[in-house]
């Protein structure tokens, strides 16, 4: 096989889609067609088509970042096919996916707003990351202040922003007749349908507030929680799929077998069966959000900034260290399972242990630098809350103040080892001074209120925070993690 095409792929037999994708009829546009979303919503929407149903839910992917068209080009080469490999500890199984049939190219905002015009069109879907959502810290609400939606707002027919987009595009429907479609957002944030919906809704408030009010009435914003680990493609895993599976793919996803999705039932505009895949429709998804967002992706960062200080590669590594290992154990039952509100159905000590046998799982080969990623925009949403909610009941924080210290400790740059970190997030510049400031003084760190709020203004957090920073730099990690698990 020269590539992974409509025309190759048969040769692949069972691995392949068992739908005509020439029949398929496009019913999603979807912004951010990266990893996360091929191996969590495309997968589902993959496995309806593969029983028949969905036909006309099929994917037209859109962005506006560089590394969409990067994506958008990969994919084009290959007919929009690509490769997921599901890794459980023992064993690794292969399927072609075919349910994106198209990619709109970024800047193309003509087009995109006519495909989101048409009533075919029915949920519009973002996965962005958590921190494309211009969400200022201190208030904890959307910034309508922010240069890039303010230029939107003062042009809102040549907007550049997702926001400004799916605005353009609910004004185009509407000025056509056609009912709105939905809107559901698949990040990783508290009340991510509420969160896209204030987005939304101001960012239009800002040339149009008749339409703003039109969107908070008309169209539907569902909440939902999301979760399948899902590290970043490299050559290994290029290599990997070609070796062990025989697929010439450009752009396979490699992810645990585990995967979730829990979803409000608000499809005012229609919905593909999903619950036929799997995906559990609740009337407040709330309590499942909490507890993922804290337990797991709190977790993450728990593991995260202990291992990266100790030059630890990849995730299973980390949680092979009895030191990353027993610190996660002891601050995820004493400190942030307990800041948990029940779950329907749900034994959160058996979700964790769940959590923790995902991370250890050594055919994922995630990353811990990947889970260093972008802290100034996952610490205020996965770490921060759960610290403020437990200062408010005058419960204790240290293992969550030295998560902190961690963090801040990650981010002057360099490893226990003197080994330098490269550059790993969006304000890593000026993370790193103000983190090589906080070695002399602590409460420099804390005063980003953009990432703590008032919760850094806490006189219990700071002192406990700056005790643990000055054991790191001091004693260094491992000492560190030695003196709070009591070795």
């Amino acid at each position: 096989m020269n590539g992974l095409s409509n025309a190759t792929v048969g040769q692949l037999g069972q691995q392949g889609p068992g739908y005509d994708r020439a029949a398929l009829r496009a019913g999603v546009l979807h912004f951010g067609v990266g990893n996360f979303f091929r191996a969590h919503q495309a997968a589902y929407l993959d496995r309806l088509m593969n029983m028949g149903l969905a036909q006309d839910f099929a994917i037209i992917g859109a962005g506006v970042m560089p590394g969409d068209e990067v994506m958008r080009q990969t994919l084009a080469a290959q007919d929009y096919l690509y490769t997921l490999v599901e890794q459980s500890a023992g064993q690794s199984q292969a399927r072609v996916l075919g349910p994106i049939i198209d990619h709109i190219a970024p800047g193309d905002t003509r087009r995109l707003i006519a495909t989101m015009t048409d009533p075919a069109i029915r949920i519009v879907a973002l996965t962005i990351t958590e921190g494309g959502y211009f969400i200022d810290a201190t208030t904890g609400h959307f910034d309508p202040a922010h240069p890039a939606i303010a230029a939107d707002g003062r042009d809102p027919d040549n907007p550049a922003t997702v926001f400004g987009l799916i605005v353009a595009g609910l004004k185009a429907r509407r000025a056509a007749g056609h009912a709105p479609f939905t809107v559901m957002c698949c990040d990783n944030i508290p009340h991510n349908g509420a969160v896209t919906r204030e987005a939304v809704t101001e960012t239009a408030r800002l040339s149009d507030p008749a339409l703003a009010g039109w969107i908070a009435e008309a169209v539907a914003f569902p909440n939902a929680m999301v979760d399948r680990i899902t590290p970043a493609t490299s050559d290994r895993e290029r290599r990997l799929v070609r070796e062990e599976f025989g697929i010439p793919d450009a752009a396979p996803v490699f992810c645990e077998d585990f995967t979730q999705w829990v979803l409000e039932d608000n499809f005012p505009a229609g919905r593909p069966p999903l619950e036929q895949a799997g995906v559990e429709f609740v009337s407040d998804v709330t309590p499942w959000e909490m507890m993922k967002i804290r337990i797991l992706n709190g977790g993450h960062a728990v593991i995260a900034y202990p291992a990266g200080l100790m030059d630890i590669h990849f995730v299973h590594e980390a949680m092979e260290n009895p030191l990353v290992r027993g610190f996660l154990e002891k601050v995820e039952r004493d400190e942030i399972i307990p800041a948990v509100p029940p779950v329907p159905g749900t034994d959160l000590g058996a979700y964790f242990a769940r959590v923790a046998e995902r991370c250890a799982n050594p055919k994922i080969g995630d990353t811990v630098r990947r889970l260093c990623l972008d802290g100034s925009n996952r610490q205020p949403k996965f770490i921060i809350p759960t610290i403020a909610d437990r200062l408010a009941r005058g419960l204790p924080v240290t293992g969550l103040a030295l998560e902190s210290a961690l963090w801040c400790r990650y981010c002057a740059g360099v490893s226990d080892s003197g080994t330098e970190i490269a550059a790993n997030d969006p304000n890593w510049d000026r993370l790193t001074q103000v983190a090589q400031a906080a070695r002399q003084d602590p409460s420099a760190w804390l005063a980003m209120s953009d990432i703590y709020g008032a919760t850094g203004r806490d006189p219990v957090f700071a002192a406990a925070f700056a005790d643990w920073l000055e054991r790191l730099w001091r004693d260094g990690t491992s000492a560190t993690l030695a003196a709070y698990l009591g070795h």
